[in-house]
């Protein structure tokens, strides 16, 4: 949570197959869900204070994150899974159909969802998911995904950290690598990086989208990508799934984390996009 808002959230939990998730409600009006994978709920909090001026805003940590909690921690956590228990958490809450934002792993979460229940979402904001399977490069960017996957697994996460970003082609600012690992390091942020890559990450990145159902749904689709995302491969999945829509790629301030970083003005470009501008 936002610890400078004067927003009043409501945390519940969801029981759902497999799963117990965690979310948080903030405002009143039309629903807006904003949603990540792997990321938690909580970077979320000030775009969310700032919609719930005039929206129900939902936020919810993914299956196997922090506060959602998963019956087997051995079971992977796909797309179709995430994307039913976001159905759920919309049903639970009856304010549908919804505006879902998804970022990243949340993207996918989110078009999963509207493949399955469109009348669930009457847009779907899809913000440089990582689709890496409708690139030509595909079987290297798996191998590379192989081998962040192991490397983690064998223990070295700083390793996997630098192939990751390499993969991604992020450049981090100078002393932002120290300042990860350089201290004593949050357990529960250990155990979600473990989760994702045992988990989460390839089921996520092998997703491959319905396109003709994307194509047909009654549900509006909105490719964002980040101003600053330029050359990064989730600019280069999200240019490919716009093609593959026949769409043009929306815009928004920032780069791949940019809710987080500006959310002000991701505010003002999410509210020029759902009026039609």
């Amino acid at each position: 949570m936002n610890p400078t808002s004067t927003v009043p959230v409501t945390a519940r939990m969801l029981d759902v197959p497999g799963a117990h998730l965690h979310y948080e409600v903030r405002g009143d009006g039309p629903l807006v869900v904003l949603v990540a994978a792997p990321m938690d709920a909580r970077p979320f909090a000030p775009l969310a204070d700032l919609l719930a001026a005039d929206h129900t805003v939902l936020t919810t940590d993914p299956r196997g994150i922090n506060r959602s909690s998963v019956d087997d921690p051995d079971q992977d956590s796909t797309p179709e899974m995430r994307g039913d228990d976001l159905a759920r958490l919309i049903t639970h809450l009856d304010a549908g159909p919804a505006v879902v934002l998804g970022s990243s792993g949340g993207a996918v979460s989110a078009l999963a969802l509207v493949q399955a229940r469109p009348d669930l979402v009457h847009t779907v904001i899809a913000h440089e998911p990582p689709l890496s399977e409708l690139l030509d490069d595909r079987e290297q960017i798996r191998a590379q995904t192989e081998d962040v996957i192991a490397t983690h697994l064998a223990g070295d996460v700083v390793g996997a950290w630098r192939k990751f970003l390499a993969m991604a082609n992020i450049n981090l600012a100078e002393g932002a690598f120290e300042q990860m690992f350089g201290g004593e390091r949050d357990p529960q942020a250990i155990a979600d990086e473990n989760f994702q890559n045992a988990h989460m990450m390839r089921p996520t990145t092998r997703w491959c989208p319905d396109l003709d159902v994307l194509r047909s749904t009654t549900t509006r689709v909105v490719v964002g990508i980040g101003a600053e995302s330029g050359g990064q491969i989730c600019e280069r999945t999200s240019s490919a799934l716009a093609a593959a829509l026949g769409i043009a790629p929306t815009m928004f301030p920032g780069g791949h984390l940019g809710f987080v970083d500006d959310p002000d003005g991701f505010a003002t470009r999410l509210r020029a996009v759902l009026a039609g501008s």
